[in-house]
């Protein structure tokens, strides 16, 4: 096998394919990117057997072949290489030897026959939309998805799929993120898919906010997403997440209104006094007027007076400061409502005239 390609045109493919590489694993192959060469293209593929990314690059070259390369070492050579440098690759028997102007390189390779690839079942619900609109439902959602909870399909992002829309929620059990995306789907029966931590965070890093239009694909279990010369596939977490609408609170009986930048930069401000294990923030409202406070185990305070829009009866109640900050990131709008029941029951907080992405918070003892 042999091949001649630029720096520049290599450097940014190989970098998304070894994104997906763990560092440590069983398999040595599974540290390996797997290259092949035709006479039109260079396929590069990485993966850890429950993420998989494949990019595809047009080259001209007369000599075909495949094989696999350590992807780390291999990136971090073509980092270290000036700009514009040529790169020369062949590969002979067990070895590859990488030539650029008067640098050369002999790194190990393994097999191709040897990587895993992943199989999927033939995709039963297929839809398009757009880069930006994937992206968005996601970055609104992810930050509330559970870390290493037992209950393991919280550690992931629910896509709901419905003829007329797409949801993305997440949730760790203390707080729950929703978005939703008016779009003709073409389903007639809504489909469920559970997408894993890492599945997410390698397809967040992969959108760009572009009207260019991409493929989703799920099969029973697994996403894979089809873009301009890359092909995105993760396995589904099996398992049946909660009833996102039961817990999204339906009668509220209070509400504030405020300046979203406002109230982030106060929250951020008092949020440095907040107890790090419980992050607990006690708020007073009462007319047109917010008290936040935070107390620490060191015996330090922190409190901060603001006017917002109420007009309720007086409500004292406990937040954790952090879910509250990451929610007020999430939203756009440049004011927010917050609608409070009591002390015992969830918040809901959305921008102003628009509930298409919501989040739910439930409240700490004070």
């Amino acid at each position: 096998m042999k091949l001649k390609v630029s720096r520049e045109l290599l450097l940014k493919p190989l970098q998304i394919v070894t994104n997906v590489v763990e560092r440590r694993q069983n398999n040595p192959i599974l540290a390996n990117a797997l290259l092949r060469v035709n006479s039109e293209y260079l396929t590069l593929t990485g993966t850890d057997l429950e993420v998989e990314m494949i990019v595809t690059l047009p080259i001209t070259t007369p000599h075909d072949g495949d094989t696999t390369l350590p992807a780390r070492k291999f990136l971090d050579l073509c980092r270290s290489l000036p700009e514009l440098a040529e790169l020369d690759l062949s590969v002979d028997k067990d070895k590859a030897v990488i030539r650029s102007g008067r640098s050369r390189f002999t790194l190990a390779t393994l097999p191709a026959a040897d990587f895993p690839e992943i199989e999927t079942a033939s995709a039963q619900t297929e839809l398009l939309l757009s880069q930006s609109q994937l992206k968005s439902l996601i970055d609104q959602t992810q930050f509330a998805m559970a870390q290493q909870d037992v209950r393991y399909y919280l550690n992931g992002l629910l896509l709901d799929v419905h003829p007329e829309r797409v949801t993305a929620v997440a949730t760790d059990g203390h707080r729950l993120a929703y978005s939703q995306l008016t779009l003709a789907t073409g389903v007639s029966v809504p489909v469920q898919a559970i997408i894993p931590r890492k599945g997410v965070t390698e397809l967040l890093r992969l959108l760009e906010t572009t009207e260019d239009k991409i493929t989703l694909q799920l099969s029973s279990n697994h996403l894979r997403v089809r873009l301009p010369q890359v092909i995105f596939t993760t396995k589904l977490i099996d398992g049946k997440f909660p009833d996102y609408d039961q817990v999204v609170p339906k009668h509220t009986n209070k509400s504030m209104q405020v300046n979203r930048q406002a109230l982030h930069q106060v929250f951020t401000r008092i949020a440095v006094l907040s107890n790090e294990k419980f992050r607990s923030m006690r708020l007073q409202l009462t007319k047109n007027l917010l008290k936040a406070s935070v107390h620490n185990p060191e015996q330090e305070e922190a409190e901060e007076e603001m006017e917002v829009m109420y007009s309720g009866e007086d409500v004292e109640i406990g937040f954790n400061i952090s879910y509250f900050l990451d929610a007020l990131a999430a939203i756009r709008q440049d004011e927010v409502v917050v609608h409070f029941t009591d002390t015992h029951h969830s918040c809901l907080v959305h921008g102003v005239n628009d509930i298409s992405s919501r989040y739910v918070i439930m409240p700490m003892r004070l």
